[in-house]
Protein backbone atom coordinates (compact mmCIF):
# COMPACT_ATOMS: atom_id res chain seq x y z
CA UNK A 1 0.00 0.00 0.00
CA UNK A 2 3.13 2.50 0.51
CA UNK A 3 1.29 3.63 3.59
CA UNK A 4 2.76 3.49 7.43
CA UNK A 5 -0.78 2.75 8.32
CA UNK A 6 -1.82 -0.64 8.90
CA UNK A 7 -4.12 -1.76 5.89
CA UNK A 8 -7.25 -2.56 8.83
CA UNK A 9 -6.60 0.95 10.01
CA UNK A 10 -7.03 2.93 6.60
CA UNK A 11 -9.94 5.08 6.65
CA UNK A 12 -12.54 4.16 4.07
CA UNK A 13 -15.29 6.85 4.61
CA UNK A 14 -14.36 7.64 7.43
CA UNK A 15 -14.55 4.94 9.16
CA UNK A 16 -10.97 2.08 9.55
CA UNK A 17 -11.64 -0.65 7.32
CA UNK A 18 -11.55 -3.21 10.42
CA UNK A 19 -14.99 -1.26 11.60
CA UNK A 20 -16.75 -2.87 7.90
CA UNK A 21 -15.02 -6.25 8.96
CA UNK A 22 -16.23 -6.46 12.65
CA UNK A 23 -19.86 -5.26 11.62
CA UNK A 24 -20.75 -7.46 8.93
CA UNK A 25 -20.24 -10.14 11.45
CA UNK A 26 -22.14 -8.57 14.15
CA UNK A 27 -24.94 -8.42 12.09
CA UNK A 28 -24.81 -11.46 10.53
CA UNK A 29 -25.97 -13.72 13.90
CA UNK A 30 -26.77 -11.93 17.28
CA UNK A 31 -25.19 -14.39 19.22
CA UNK A 32 -21.94 -14.82 17.38
CA UNK A 33 -18.71 -13.87 19.12
CA UNK A 34 -15.55 -12.33 17.57
CA UNK A 35 -12.24 -12.52 18.74
CA UNK A 36 -10.05 -9.82 17.51
CA UNK A 37 -6.72 -11.02 17.04
CA UNK A 38 -3.94 -8.27 16.53
CA UNK A 39 -0.28 -7.87 16.95
CA UNK A 40 0.75 -6.49 20.11
CA UNK A 41 0.95 -2.89 18.95
CA UNK A 42 -1.98 -2.46 17.84
CA UNK A 43 -4.07 -3.50 20.42
CA UNK A 44 -4.87 -0.29 22.04
CA UNK A 45 -6.03 0.94 18.45
CA UNK A 46 -7.91 -1.72 17.93
CA UNK A 47 -10.00 -1.74 20.73
CA UNK A 48 -10.75 2.14 20.26
CA UNK A 49 -12.39 0.51 17.09
CA UNK A 50 -14.27 -2.27 18.40
CA UNK A 51 -15.96 0.61 21.54
CA UNK A 52 -17.10 2.07 18.00
CA UNK A 53 -19.21 -1.08 16.69
CA UNK A 54 -22.85 -1.74 17.11
CA UNK A 55 -21.99 -4.13 19.93
CA UNK A 56 -18.79 -4.28 21.43
CA UNK A 57 -19.93 -6.33 23.70
CA UNK A 58 -19.17 -9.56 21.53
CA UNK A 59 -15.79 -8.74 21.04
CA UNK A 60 -12.83 -9.59 22.38
CA UNK A 61 -8.99 -8.95 21.08
CA UNK A 62 -6.19 -11.14 21.69
CA UNK A 63 -2.18 -10.27 20.68
CA UNK A 64 -1.17 -12.17 17.21
CA UNK A 65 1.99 -14.47 16.68
CA UNK A 66 4.66 -14.07 14.71
CA UNK A 67 2.72 -15.39 11.54
CA UNK A 68 -0.73 -16.14 9.98
CA UNK A 69 -0.74 -19.33 11.38
CA UNK A 70 0.36 -18.55 14.76
CA UNK A 71 -2.20 -15.68 15.32
CA UNK A 72 -5.02 -17.93 14.16
CA UNK A 73 -3.71 -20.42 16.92
CA UNK A 74 -3.77 -17.83 19.44
CA UNK A 75 -6.99 -17.08 18.67
CA UNK A 76 -8.65 -20.74 18.79
CA UNK A 77 -7.29 -20.86 22.14
CA UNK A 78 -10.20 -18.78 23.26
CA UNK A 79 -12.64 -21.34 22.12
CA UNK A 80 -13.69 -23.54 24.78
CA UNK A 81 -17.60 -24.63 23.68
CA UNK A 82 -18.25 -26.62 20.22
CA UNK A 83 -19.01 -23.92 17.49
CA UNK A 84 -18.51 -22.83 13.60
CA UNK A 85 -15.68 -20.83 13.90
CA UNK A 86 -15.22 -18.63 10.65
CA UNK A 87 -11.68 -17.30 10.40
CA UNK A 88 -11.95 -14.05 8.17
CA UNK A 89 -9.17 -11.34 6.68
CA UNK A 90 -10.32 -8.18 8.31
CA UNK A 91 -8.92 -6.48 5.24
CA UNK A 92 -11.87 -8.39 3.76
CA UNK A 93 -14.13 -5.51 4.75
CA UNK A 94 -16.92 -5.94 1.98
CA UNK A 95 -18.03 -9.26 3.04
CA UNK A 96 -22.21 -9.36 3.89
CA UNK A 97 -24.02 -11.56 6.29
CA UNK A 98 -25.50 -13.48 3.14
CA UNK A 99 -21.83 -15.20 2.89
CA UNK A 100 -21.60 -15.66 5.86
CA UNK A 101 -24.54 -17.42 6.64
CA UNK A 102 -23.24 -19.72 3.70
CA UNK A 103 -20.08 -20.41 5.08
CA UNK A 104 -21.90 -21.66 8.28
CA UNK A 105 -24.42 -23.20 7.13
CA UNK A 106 -22.50 -25.52 4.97
CA UNK A 107 -19.61 -25.64 7.81
CA UNK A 108 -22.91 -27.50 10.02
CA UNK A 109 -23.35 -29.40 7.20
CA UNK A 110 -20.36 -30.88 5.97
CA UNK A 111 -17.46 -29.96 8.43
CA UNK A 112 -16.22 -26.96 6.70
CA UNK A 113 -16.82 -24.22 3.87
CA UNK A 114 -14.38 -22.24 2.11
CA UNK A 115 -16.04 -19.23 -0.32
CA UNK A 116 -14.24 -18.93 -3.52
CA UNK A 117 -14.98 -17.49 -7.43
CA UNK A 118 -14.55 -18.39 -10.53
CA UNK A 119 -11.73 -16.83 -12.62
CA UNK A 120 -11.93 -14.35 -15.53
CA UNK A 121 -9.10 -14.43 -17.16
CA UNK A 122 -7.04 -16.48 -19.07
CA UNK A 123 -4.25 -18.51 -16.81
CA UNK A 124 -0.65 -19.48 -17.70
CA UNK A 125 1.39 -21.51 -15.17
CA UNK A 126 5.36 -21.56 -15.22
CA UNK A 127 6.73 -24.91 -15.93
CA UNK A 128 10.33 -26.19 -17.63
CA UNK A 129 9.03 -25.53 -20.87
CA UNK A 130 7.80 -22.19 -20.03
CA UNK A 131 4.42 -20.93 -18.76
CA UNK A 132 1.65 -23.32 -20.45
CA UNK A 133 -2.18 -22.43 -20.42
CA UNK A 134 -4.43 -23.88 -17.63
CA UNK A 135 -8.27 -24.55 -17.85
CA UNK A 136 -9.81 -21.39 -16.17
CA UNK A 137 -13.00 -23.29 -15.59
CA UNK A 138 -11.40 -25.77 -13.26
CA UNK A 139 -9.73 -22.80 -11.08
CA UNK A 140 -11.00 -20.66 -8.16
CA UNK A 141 -9.71 -17.69 -6.50
CA UNK A 142 -10.09 -18.79 -3.08
CA UNK A 143 -11.65 -16.02 0.03
CA UNK A 144 -12.44 -15.93 3.45
CA UNK A 145 -14.23 -16.07 5.59
CA UNK A 146 -13.47 -19.84 5.94
CA UNK A 147 -15.36 -21.60 8.11
CA UNK A 148 -15.03 -25.16 10.17
CA UNK A 149 -16.78 -27.00 13.15
CA UNK A 150 -14.21 -26.08 16.04
CA UNK A 151 -13.04 -29.63 16.90
CA UNK A 152 -11.96 -30.15 12.94
CA UNK A 153 -9.43 -26.73 13.40
CA UNK A 154 -8.68 -26.89 16.69
CA UNK A 155 -6.79 -30.42 16.11
CA UNK A 156 -5.31 -29.26 12.77
CA UNK A 157 -3.96 -26.11 14.74
CA UNK A 158 -1.80 -28.53 16.70
CA UNK A 159 0.48 -29.59 13.98
CA UNK A 160 3.77 -27.96 13.23
CA UNK A 161 4.11 -24.76 10.88
CA UNK A 162 4.64 -25.36 7.33
CA UNK A 163 5.44 -22.71 4.86
CA UNK A 164 2.63 -24.66 2.60
CA UNK A 165 -0.01 -23.13 4.99
CA UNK A 166 -1.45 -20.34 3.15
CA UNK A 167 -4.52 -20.69 4.29
CA UNK A 168 -6.91 -22.08 7.22
CA UNK A 169 -8.09 -24.90 4.60
CA UNK A 170 -4.91 -25.79 3.72
CA UNK A 171 -3.96 -26.39 7.09
CA UNK A 172 -7.41 -28.58 7.97
CA UNK A 173 -6.63 -30.29 4.30
CA UNK A 174 -3.13 -31.53 5.37
CA UNK A 175 -4.84 -33.55 8.22
CA UNK A 176 -6.64 -35.45 5.76
CA UNK A 177 -9.85 -33.50 5.89
CA UNK A 178 -11.58 -33.01 2.57
CA UNK A 179 -11.93 -28.66 1.82
CA UNK A 180 -15.68 -27.83 0.47
CA UNK A 181 -16.50 -24.76 -1.70
CA UNK A 182 -19.32 -22.50 -1.46
CA UNK A 183 -19.74 -19.55 -3.50
CA UNK A 184 -17.83 -16.45 -2.49
CA UNK A 185 -18.62 -13.12 -3.64
CA UNK A 186 -17.02 -10.84 -6.67
CA UNK A 187 -17.19 -8.33 -4.08
CA UNK A 188 -15.14 -9.89 -1.34
CA UNK A 189 -11.40 -8.21 -2.31
CA UNK A 190 -9.12 -8.26 -0.52
CA UNK A 191 -7.14 -4.97 -0.08
CA UNK A 192 -3.88 -4.62 -1.24
CA UNK A 193 -3.36 -1.36 -3.41
CA UNK A 194 -4.60 1.92 -3.01
CA UNK A 195 -6.50 1.61 -6.23
CA UNK A 196 -8.58 -1.03 -4.18
CA UNK A 197 -9.70 1.24 -1.61
CA UNK A 198 -11.39 3.96 -4.10
CA UNK A 199 -12.90 0.59 -5.45
CA UNK A 200 -14.61 0.11 -1.82
CA UNK A 201 -15.89 3.66 -1.68
CA UNK A 202 -17.61 3.26 -4.64
CA UNK A 203 -19.42 -0.37 -3.59
CA UNK A 204 -20.07 1.42 -0.32
CA UNK A 205 -21.64 4.14 -1.97
CA UNK A 206 -23.88 2.24 -4.54
CA UNK A 207 -24.69 0.13 -1.51
CA UNK A 208 -25.99 3.00 0.34
CA UNK A 209 -27.69 4.30 -2.57
CA UNK A 210 -29.73 1.08 -2.94
CA UNK A 211 -30.53 0.98 1.04
CA UNK A 212 -31.78 4.39 0.79
CA UNK A 213 -33.87 3.94 -2.19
Amino acid sequence: MGNGVPKQFLLLQGKPVLWYSLNAFLESYKDLQIILVLPEGQIEAGLKIVQSTDDPGRIQTVKGGTSRFHSVKNGLEKISEPSIVLVHDAVRCLLTPALIHRCHDLALEKGNAVPAIAVADSVRIETQNGFVPLDRNKIRIIQTPQAFQSGLIKKAYQQEYLNSFTDDASVVERTGVTIHLTKGEEENIKLTFPIDLQWMDLVLKRRGQLRSS
